[in-house]
């Protein structure tokens, strides 16, 4: 399928329901409100084209962005390329989702996650922290840094309540990222999770909750699932 024909395929897929929803969330014009379900029935139209999902991301369209970030090749990702897109994640979904994921599987993953983490602005922000939480869930153990990961345990446990609104929300994702993927430190993510308690993060006109931290992990630690890493995290 074509640019043209894709962006016209997204507008039959949307709803004015899920547009409603989404902009509670804080998606902003122009998009169509397609569900992630029916974009994810698209993928296979884009997946073989890069070059067409690079394009899509650059509509500014939501629904168009999130289809990028689902049919995309990771590995053919430049450094550059993936700093435009945190760049233009204007709100949460696409920062914790789409560029995060991307990024995750890419071969910047670390390198951009920590220099996004130290950003002023928001939402690159918050695609550091998700980047890193989306690395450690398909990062084999003896393949990430632990000395690393626990510096950043702690700076959650030191800042978080001091940070933004939406990098609250992502930092308490961390932990539970770290105590459910990385059996060395769950005991330490379970301690920062105690610690930081209740997470308080304005989510708008709609009826998200923030997770604890602690509460995630024993239920993860339950179905005995501590380590077991996804094979994508592209979703």
């Amino acid at each position: 399928m074509t640019y043209e024909e894709i962006m016209q395929k997204l507008e039959e897929l949307g709803s004015d329901q899920t547009k409603r929803i989404y902009m509670n969330h804080g998606a902003k014009e122009p998009f169509f409100g397609v569900k992630v379900g029916d974009l994810k029935k698209l993928v296979k139209h884009v997946k073989k084209d890069h070059e067409l999902a690079l394009k899509l991301y650059e509509s500014n369209n939501h629904d168009a962005m999130y289809l990028a970030g689902l049919s995309v090749n990771p590995k053919l990702m430049t450094k550059e390329t993936l700093q435009d897109w945190a760049e233009k994640a204007y709100w949460y979904m696409p920062a914790e989702y789409t560029v995060a994921q991307v990024a995750a599987e890419s071969d910047y993953a670390l390198e951009l996650a920590r220099e996004w983490i130290e950003s002023e602005d928001e939402m690159v922000s918050v695609c550091g922290w998700s980047t890193y939480s989306n690395y450690v869930s398909i990062t084999p153990n003896d393949k990430v840094d632990v000395s690393e990961i626990r510096a950043l345990l702690t700076k959650v446990k030191n800042t978080i309540h001091e940070e933004k609104n939406r990098v609250r929300y992502v930092m308490n994702g961390f932990v539970i990222s770290v105590g459910s993927y990385v059996p060395e430190l769950n005991e330490e993510a379970k301690i920062v999770a105690e610690h930081i308690g209740k997470v308080h993060v304005d989510v708008g006109n709609t009826a998200c909750k923030v997770p604890l931290a602690k509460e995630y992990i024993e239920k993860v630690e339950s179905k005995g699932r501590v380590g077991v890493k996804r094979k994508t995290c592209i979703c």
